[in-house]
């Protein structure tokens, strides 16, 4: 009894031991460098239907769809989710928080300075989400004397203000769920922001039929996979990816499968888009 009491002893503290350095590796992974090659950590929105969302213990979206495809075909096994707020992406890559962002991320040249882009994936646009019976608003320059909302620190109704409607009304909060509410119970007229987003939102269960996406995109937004400045060798493994995603039809599936329900299809002229060189 007492040399299977110390097995059992020594046994335990190995499962303990064990457990402890898979808890280290799973706080540290951002690269995969930190002794378990098989784990990543993906920077992500958390609060984007359609996009990127946090629902309970799982994680729904384009851009999960995306970014659970290309790690796969990097060869990672374990994929840990981190919230990359629009501010925080760039500090989040730099520092090795994250081995990659897939998060609506517009590629521009501000943010190439910072980091580098594989893709893009998509391209998006800015548009319009109204109330499904309001026909009187048809594009940004209909909006003067209407109300318009958007998120803080967004630059989506500014632009709106100063290039379409100088007499629109601008209303900002912290999140885009909290302009919905108020633009179907008539308090707002319209949201602004990229039409992933807003498809996101009109294809909500709460939402059918009460919302509607003008349809009239007015930018350009290229959605690319942010990583360390640089990495040129993983920007063209991950390109690979991509082109893999569409030419087996899982890029066009999972599109169908997050904004099918809005019945929201991008501009078919620039989807999918092709790659910018890696730099």
């Amino acid at each position: 009894m007492p040399n299977t009491k110390k097995f059992a002893a020594l046994a335990a503290a190995s499962l303990l031991t064990a457990s402890l350095a898979a808890c280290a590796s799973d706080n540290g992974g951002g690269g995969g460098s930190s002794g378990d090659n098989d784990a990543v950590t993906i920077g992500i929105k958390f609060d984007q239907p359609g996009v990127g969302q946090q629902v309970g213990s799982d994680y729904k979206g384009f851009d999960v769809d995306v970014a659970r495809y290309v790690v796969k075909e990097l060869g990672y096994s374990k994929i840990t989710f981190k919230e990359a707020p629009s501010a925080q992406r760039e500090t989040l890559i730099q520092s090795g928080q994250v081995k990659m962002v897939v998060a609506s991320y517009s590629i521009t040249e501000e943010r190439q300075q910072k980091v580098s882009f594989a893709g893009p994936y998509l391209v998006a646009g800015q548009d319009l989400l109204v109330r499904a019976d309001d026909t009187s608003i048809t594009g940004p320059d209909s909006l003067n004397g209407k109300k318009l909302c958007s998120v803080t620190g967004s630059t989506s109704a500014a632009n709106v203000q100063e290039k379409f409607a100088n007499k629109v009304q601008l209303q900002e909060y912290d999140t885009y769920s909290k302009c919905v509410d108020p633009i179907i119970n008539g308090t707002l007229d319209a949201m602004t922001t990229d039409n992933t987003i807003l498809a996101g939102y009109a294809a909500q269960p709460q939402y059918k039929g009460k919302l509607r996406l003008v349809g009239k995109p007015f930018s350009e937004e290229n959605y690319g996979i942010g990583i360390k400045k640089g990495d040129t060798e993983l920007c063209g493994k991950i390109n690979d990816a991509l082109d893999k995603m569409v030419s087996d039809g899982t890029w066009q599936k999972d599109l169908d499968a997050n904004f099918g329900p809005a019945n929201f299809k991008p501009d078919p002229a620039k989807n999918p888009p092709k790659h910018i060189p890696c730099s």
